[in-house]
């Protein structure tokens, strides 16, 4: 067996690789024994500076972020992460206020949980996370985008098969969970889609309460694709009933 193939049996059993980001060595020890029993490999910083230090020089697949860290903010933690990388990110948080949920996710995370956490929960959110994240390498998988030619949509084009979103000829930047939104969004151009659509198509599971997830990301998307995002053309809001992108 040739150096090439051991390299691809060895990637297909190595565990995946998750960074947690908690200040608290105790929950830190306890999440890392949770997720090594979900069969997860677990690598740990105690700030956001270690964790991004570490992130720059190890291979993740998953971040987990807790937003109340000592120094740099798990906010900045996020924004910066996403500055470098389209590494799915779940926000961990302790905090009640919903407004310091959105801004995590409107920060670039991917999706969020609170404490004290079902760790299968939270398990649940990673592997769906990971699926979405491996169906995006090379091209976003067909059952989560639309096939065929490049789709217009005013001044957007998106080419599902490329993996890529372009707005007056340039490339956007968008994290994966916003492409295969804008992807369900335009596969049912000019129909409407509940937010619980929304997240059993997108995100993978219907999970009551989250309704705040698909708004944080609808909302990441227009700031990209439209014209004003304070008065949407394309993704337009059908009130009481959800969202629908207009061709």
């Amino acid at each position: 067996m040739n150096d090439a193939a051991v390299a691809v049996i060895m990637d297909a059993v190595a565990p995946l690789r998750i960074l947690a980001v908690e200040d608290d060595p105790r929950i830190r020890a306890t999440l890392r024994l949770a997720l090594e029993d979900e069969g997860y490999a677990v690598l740990e910083a105690d700030s956001g500076e270690s964790a991004l230090e570490l992130h720059s020089r190890e291979d993740v697949d998953v971040v987990l972020v807790d937003l109340m860290l000592p120094g740099m903010t798990g906010f900045e933690v996020v924004r910066e992460l996403r500055r470098a990388s389209d590494v799915p990110i779940v926000i961990v948080t302790a905090r009640t206020d919903s407004h310091d949920v959105v801004a995590g996710l409107e920060a670039g995370a991917d999706d969020y949980v609170r404490k004290p956490f079902v760790v299968k929960e939270l398990a649940a959110r990673i592997r769906s996370l990971i699926r979405r994240s491996r169906g995006s390498e090379g091209g976003p998988d067909a059952g989560s985008s639309p096939g065929g030619p490049p789709v217009v949509f005013g001044a957007v084009e998106l080419s599902p098969a490329e993996g890529v979103v372009r707005r007056h000829g340039e490339e956007l930047a968008l994290t994966r969970t916003e492409f295969h939104l804008l992807c369900e969004l335009a596969e049912n151009a000019g129909l409407v889609l509940s937010r619980e659509q929304l997240l059993e198509r997108v995100w993978g599971y219907d999970y009551f309460g989250e309704a705040r997830l698909v708004d944080a990301h609808i909302r990441r998307l227009r700031t990209k694709i439209e014209e004003d995002p304070s008065e949407p053309a394309l993704i337009v809001t059908v009130r009481g009933l959800g969202y629908k992108l207009v061709r």
